[in-house]
């Protein structure tokens, strides 16, 4: 089984989003205001930008790229990478917490633990 490293995904994502980038340019260039009247506010909402409340997740990042992809720098793959890091780190920690014993119950009253029962 091949391994792919934060740094390999990222470069995946940005070439996909390109790919993407370039089927909006076509429609963009057969339909005028496509992508800013369509595209933008679907894939705003997908990408959940305007969520303030919600924390990025892994599933959001696609989207997010393509959205870099329509800007005017594009996407930093070194960005993304980290990106990916942070979320893949977040998501083992919550999947750790999870599957982490519950905590122990509280020590019983120190009055009933010396209480001798065969005295009684």
């Amino acid at each position: 089984m091949t391994t792919l490293n934060s740094r390999q995904v990222a470069e995946l994502l940005v070439g996909i989003a390109r790919s993407q980038q370039a089927i909006v340019d076509a429609v963009e260039s057969m339909r005028a205001g496509f992508r800013s009247t369509h595209l933008s506010p679907a894939l705003m909402n997908v990408a959940r930008v305007r969520d303030t409340h919600r924390a990025l997740q892994l599933g959001d990042l696609p989207a997010r790229v393509l959205l870099q992809c329509m800007g005017r720098n594009g996407p930093d793959v070194d960005q993304v990478a980290r990106d990916i890091d942070e979320l893949v780190a977040r998501e083992n920690a919550a999947a750790a917490a999870k599957s982490a014993p519950p905590p122990a119950a509280p020590a019983a009253d120190a009055n009933l633990q010396s209480l001798d029962m065969t005295k009684l």
